[in-house]
């Protein structure tokens, strides 16, 4: 089996593969309609996580982000592709997300069928919440409580950090190399003087 791979969709070609994903898997495989399963929240304050196996995408979690919580949602995996550690993958990766940008809790919504499942990876059920119904399938809320990390992104980051893709805040980005051209031109103007 190959290396599963995984990363934050930031290109239309992994935004592509991100939408193939959960289309056969709620779509082709729940029968969810295209505008139950396309709800208008994939551009607003969503990032969208995509596991691939080689160059294959085979699984996805979208996250939204609130004040005081991360929403995980529309976690699929492509059946060819379960039982290979796709989830597993695409979850390790968010919790370290989530926990870096400074969020302390994940709320999910889970399919009652999928409890014991969402189970294994630390959520619970949220006490005192309904049972609620969509897209043909009865929901409960469940939660997961995240340890702090211990440098999260916050009002006091470094200004260049901030400017930084967002989840590669430790990597030198494209702005960090405009401060170069400040230093040539310093230079420049410094040695016109002399």
């Amino acid at each position: 089996m190959k290396t599963v791979t995984v990363k934050i969709a930031r290109t239309l070609n992994e935004l592509m593969h991100v939408f193939t994903v959960r289309s056969l898997v709620y779509i082709g495989g729940q029968d969810c309609p295209y505008n139950e399963e396309f709800d208008g929240n994939d551009f607003t304050g969503a990032s969208h996580i995509i596991a691939y196996i080689g160059d294959e995408p085979a699984g996805v979690l979208r996250l939204r982000w609130f004040a005081e919580f991360v929403k995980f949602e529309r976690a699929a995996v492509v059946e060819k592709y379960r039982g290979s550690g796709v989830i597993q993958e695409l979850m390790e990766f968010s919790f370290l997300y989530a926990r870096r940008r400074g969020y302390k809790k994940i709320i999910t919504q889970a399919q009652c069928q999928l409890r014991e499942y969402w189970k294994k990876f630390g959520f619970t059920e949220r006490s005192g919440h309904r049972k609620f119904h969509f897209s043909d399938y009865s929901y409960i809320e469940m939660e997961r409580d995240l340890k702090p990390f211990d440098d999260p992104i916050d009002a006091n980051t470094d200004p260049m950090k901030l400017n930084r893709p967002d989840g590669e805040w430790d990597r030198p980005g494209i702005l960090d190399k405009s401060v170069t051209r400040l230093v040539d031109k310093a230079r420049k103007t410094d040695s016109e003087a002399a």
